[in-house]
Formats: structure tokens, C-alpha cells, sequence
């Protein structure tokens, strides 16, 4: 059968930077250094807080929830690209929509655990005689698995609904990966309801976190000034600015690939976002997070002085 005659293609060209030859070989090279950097760094951090009785707290908990979506999110994608940009650049339609699944599960969890670790903060520093009552063991594994829960409903009802449209036989991607918003964009006929159904269900996935977000943080800033010490001032300023640093880096280019229509992209827009949050971020996470956090770079010397001392 003519592929023009065909609903969806059988494989997918993922052009990447093909106008740009150039960027490709720096490209896969800092794709072959971050995903490794990336995998052992977020690593390390679940078993300094698996290991770590002093780490055993609700913080940690969703820390060690955001390293492993995190190795998640960069593995549902790096791998493939590294593949396109060395090699051939198709990708399967299964893998494409396979891609697309997991791609969009963890990015939608990872919105709303970055609002539930704002949320542990916020009890943390401005109800400290109620934190182990509020953040006990129960109402964090409900908090973690409504997080994940979520990520799957929104990647399950936007992924399907986007698998959905017709193609009319293009089966060029002009894309480092398969992202719905660009599925969207190359998709034919009537595209409004999903371009409107995907924006309303990422402004409750982006905008409603990030405004929870910024409200815990004020309230969280408000508390701050009123401790009189400078090393409680200090510590508490260590933790939240870690989680700041992260909620910008990873809302900033995913507000704005989301929450605007896909056929206002420019044509290299996507590609540098999707990098960005998919990339950058994820291996920036677990440094950003033990760099910062006097009592995560303890637990690694501690780890790191028993790996040698038994040897």
C-alpha cells in the first residue's frame, strides 16, 4: 500500500539539525557525556538516601522519587537520540508512540512532584511542630503515587488522543523526539480541539503547580525573616534555593513549549526546549541537589569512604 494512502506511517524521519550538520557531532558527543553523568549522578542519590539514616525523611523521599523519574525521563528519549544523530534517523511509529507514552508520563509527574516538594518544604519551615504529624509515612506514599498516577492519566488521554490524527502519509518529524505538541503540528485536517484540549490540561499540569509553587514559596520567604538565628536563616535559604533553581529550569522551557499552540512554534523551538527539559535538567538535578545540601554531600563522603575502606 502507498504510504499517502495510509492513516499513520509505518516509521518516522526525525530530521533533528539536518539544516545544521554542523551542531550534530557536538550534539552527540554532549548527549554521550551527559546520559552517563546524568544516570550516576541520580543514582548516587538514591543510595545515599536508601542508605542514610539521617536521610530517612519526607524530603528525601520525594528527592529519591525525582532521581528515578528523572533516569526514567532521560532514557525514554537520550538513547534514541544518540541513535538518530550517530546513525539513522527513523524511528518506528511503535516506538514513536512508545516514546511518547513514557516521555509524557514523566514529565507530567515530575510538574506536580516538584509542587508536592515545594508542599514538604512549605509544612517544613512554617509548621514545624505539625511536620511529622502532616508528612507522616502514609500521606507521603499517597502524595508519590497520586504524582505518578497523574503523569500516567495525562500521558495515556493526550498521547492516545494525538496518536489519533490523521497524517494524511507525512511521516517526517521535524523534531529531536516524539513530543505531542510537533505530532500536533505535522498532523492534517482539524487540529483546534486538540490544540485546545492540550493546552487546558496543561495549564492544570504546569500554571496550577507553579502558582502553588510561588505561593509556598512566599509563605516559606515570610517565615524565614522572622527566624532570628543566621544559621537557621541559612540552612533554610540551602534547601529551598536547590528546589527554586530546579522548579526554573524545568518550568520555564516546559511553560513555554506547552501553554501555547503548537502551530505558533518557530521551527527550532521545540527542539531546544525539549533539550533543555529533557536534557539539561535532568542532569543538573542530583548536583544542583547535592552541591547545595551540606547534609546529601556528607551521606556521598561517608559512601564514598566505605566503597574505598572495604576494598
Amino acid at each position: 500500500m502507498d504510504l499517502k494512502n495510509k492513516s499513520h506511517p509505518e516509521e518516522f524521519f526525525l530530521l533533528g539539525f539536518a539544516d545544521r550538520p554542523w551542531l550534530e557531532l557536538p550534539l552527540f558527543i554532549i548527549l554521550l557525556i551527559t546520559y552517563p553523568m546524568a544516570m550516576m549522578g541520580n543514582i548516587a542519590i538514591i543510595l545515599v538516601s536508601k542508605l542514610d539514616p539521617h536521610l530517612h525523611s519526607p524530603m528525601y523521599f520525594f528527592l529519591t522519587n525525582l532521581s528515578f523519574l528523572d533516569m526514567c525521563y532521560m532514557t525514554s528519549t537520550v538513547p534514541q537520540m544518540l541513535f538518530n544523530v550517530g546513525t539513522s534517523k527513523t524511528i518506528s511509529y511503535m516506538g514513536c508512540a512508545v516514546q511518547l507514552y513514557f516521555f509524557h508520563i514523566m514529565g507530567g509527574a515530575e510538574c506536580l512532584l516538584l509542587a508536592v516538594m515545594s508542599f514538604d518544604r512549605y509544612v517544613a519551615i512554617c509548621k514545624p511542630l505539625h511536620y511529622t504529624l502532616i508528612m507522616n509515612q502514609r500521606i507521603c506514599i499517597l502524595l508519590a503515587a497520586t504524582v505518578w498516577l497523574s503523569g500516567m492519566i495525562f500521558s495515556v488521554s493526550e498521547a492516545t488522543l494525538t496518536l489519533q490524527l490523521p497524517l494524511c502519509g507525512r511521516n517526517t518529524l521535524d523534531h529531536l523526539l516524539c513530543e505531542i505538541p510537533v505530532l500536533i503540528k505535522t498532523a492534517c485536517g482539524e487540529k483546534g480541539a486538540n490544540e485546545l484540549t492540550l493546552s487546558v490540561v496543561c495549564f492544570f499540569l504546569l500554571a496550577v503547580p507553579l502558582c502553588l509553587i510561588l505561593v509556598s514559596y512566599a509563605c516559606i520567604g515570610h517565615a524565614v525573616f522572622k527566624i532570628k538565628s543566621l544559621g537557621g536563616r541559612k540552612k533554610a535559604f540551602g534547601t529551598c534555593s536547590s528546589h527554586l533553581i530546579v522548579v526554573v529550569l524545568f518550568y520555564g522551557p516546559a511553560i513555554s513549549m506547552y501553554l501555547q499552540p503548537p502551530s505558533s512554534f518557530s521551527r527550532d523551538q521545540p527542539k531546544f526546549m525539549a533539550l533543555f527539559y529533557g536534557v539539561v535538567t535532568p542532569t543538573l538535578n542530583p548536583f544542583i541537589y547535592s552541591l547545595r545540601n551540606k547534609d546529601v554531600k556528607g551521606a556521598l563522603d561517608s559512601l564514598m569512604r566505605s566503597i574505598f575502606t572495604s576494598k
